[in-house]
């Protein structure tokens, strides 16, 4: 029988399919319910600095008063604060006690201090890692390639500064060179890579002339993205790979380890059709690893990689003429 165990994140898991950061795992009983599926890990739903900003927004306007003292307005700032990470740290800490897989908690923020400061917490509190949900939009004429590139980095550095656990970083593909920039974030100090950051999709509503955000999920043909890129840096990167967006069932999670990741980040899918779909996915994997006779994944991760493919030609060309040929 296959060996599905493998590392992500300097960390090891009984298999690759880790549940990525949704309402699948905003609690601990649902985190539970992911190892009683299956998963090799989950990320928890990530805590974001906005949502803690409207908690202190909310205390301070149930509480408002138009005679309120400075110090009165601070003390319901913190305490709004406080509760907003005890909701996060209570969530981690539960999650420890129910589950064996690992338990990776989940980032998002804007102000430079707020990332180290809720990571130093999320280490306390007792997480197997941390995931870095990094997202900077350039909106600004000059505001440079490098100089967003440098953000990135810089939030890697400081949390790498304060916190020993192992620390993945979710980003976008929207980078100029991103072997260059890869590298240089797992120099920073991340351990793994995260590809690829799913978006919000900006829309206008006209007739009522406001913009809209909207979340659809991801669908099948959406790995093809993550997969040549995950190809592309598997060997260049230093530091581990995981996947995220597009793979709905087995053969997309065979592809991503044929392609060099360590593990597959699952969602949309699971959201969709249930978290039975994680033990569809497993035996579809160790059915094609016992026909091609693999005992271990390590046998044949990265096969198909850049490095290893032999055709740089399928990883280089975006637009290549054997494809392209008599399409207008």
């Amino acid at each position: 029988m296959a060996d599905l165990s493998t590392t992500y994140m300097g960390l090891d898991v009984p298999n690759p399919i880790v549940v990525g950061s949704s309402d699948l795992t905003m609690s601990a009983e649902r985190v539970r319910k992911c190892e009683e599926a299956g998963a090799g890990a989950v990320v928890l739903k990530s805590l974001f600095e906005e949502q803690i900003e409207e908690d202190i927004k909310q205390a301070r306007k149930e509480a408002f008063s138009p005679s309120a003292h400075t110090e009165a307005q601070d003390y319901i700032r913190n305490t709004a604060l406080n509760l907003s990470e005890d909701r996060y740290l209570s969530l981690i800490r539960e999650a420890k006690r129910s589950v064996s897989i690992p338990v990776i908690a989940s980032l998002n923020c804007i102000r430079p201090a707020w990332w180290t400061n809720y990571a130093v917490r999320m280490a306390e509190a007792g997480a197997d890692g941390i995931e870095l949900n990094i997202s900077i939009m350039p909106t600004y004429l000059m505001q440079t390639a490098a100089e967003v590139e440098s953000n990135y980095i810089r939030i890697v550095e400081s949390v790498r500064e304060k916190v020993t656990l192992p620390i993945s970083v979710k980003i976008g593909p929207f980078f100029s060179s991103l072997p260059h920039t890869a590298r240089a974030l797992g120099n920073a100090g991340a351990d793994a890579l995260v590809l690829f950051n799913r978006f919000t999709r900006f829309d206008i509503d006209i007739e009522k002339m406001k913009m809209i955000h909207r979340y659809n999920f991801s669908g099948p043909d959406e790995i093809h993205l993550s997969l040549r890129w995950i190809a592309v840096l598997a060997d260049q990167s230093g530091c581990q790979l995981a996947s995220a967006t597009g793979v709905h069932n087995g053969t997309g999670v065979i592809k991503q380890l044929l392609a060099g990741a360590q593990a597959v980040h699952v969602c949309s899918v699971l959201l969709q059709e249930g978290l039975g779909k994680i033990q569809e996915m497993l035996q579809e994997l160790e059915s094609w690893m016992d026909r091609h006779g693999f005992s271990t994944i390590d046998q044949f991760r990265g096969r198909m990689s850049l490095e290893l493919g032999g055709k740089p030609d399928f990883y280089q060309r975006q637009q290549y003429i054997k494809v392209l040929a008599g399409v207008e």
